[in-house]
């Protein structure tokens, strides 16, 4: 078990970290491809079956075929890639930094459970239910779930600006 674990993780850091190096935009969409599989791994060994499932479903299915639909349609070639502004890539980089700062304190409040007797006891088969996760996702983290949705919603709205026709 540990051991899946550890090749999961590995699975998942190398991809992750290709998508960010890869030059051809279609291999960084494979690679995140590779790691949603890999994440949903986990979930599986998380007990959670649930959104493993989901996880595949509509990250490494739907969320990924838009991905690949945008990159086509934008038609990103190397002459696109040199002309970017120093503003552009300054946001870039401050953007990244928010990011980073924001993962080492979220980080800074994880711990480590060593005790197995919780999981021993058999209070923890339910936890990757789907009523409790409906249950959390609607009643602690509804706010997070609408802004999500409408942040979803603007996504869409910029496809279809992206690939309206301009008239002259």
């Amino acid at each position: 078990m540990v051991s899946i674990f550890y090749f999961l993780s590995f699975l998942a850091v190398i991809s992750a970290f290709m998508v960010v190096i890869a030059k051809n935009p279609i291999h960084s969409v494979l690679y995140l491809i590779m790691t949603f599989f890999a994440i949903a791994g986990h979930y599986v060994l998380m007990n959670a079956q649930f959104l493993a499932v989901v996880n595949i479903i509509v990250y490494a299915g739907a969320i990924m075929v838009l991905f690949l639909f945008v990159i086509m349609l934008l038609n990103l070639n190397t002459d696109a890639e040199q002309n970017k502004s120093i503003l552009i890539r300054l946001t870039g980089i401050v953007a990244g930094g928010i990011l980073m700062i924001t993962l080492i304190g979220a980080f800074k409040q994880v711990s480590i459970v060593k005790d197995t007797t919780f999981y021993a006891s058999g209070q923890a088969y339910d936890i990757g239910l789907v009523k409790n996760l409906g249950n959390t996702l609607f009643k602690e983290f509804l706010v997070p779930f609408e802004l999500s949705s409408i942040l979803f919603l603007a996504a869409m709205v910029g496809a279809v600006m992206l690939g309206k026709k301009d008239i002259k």
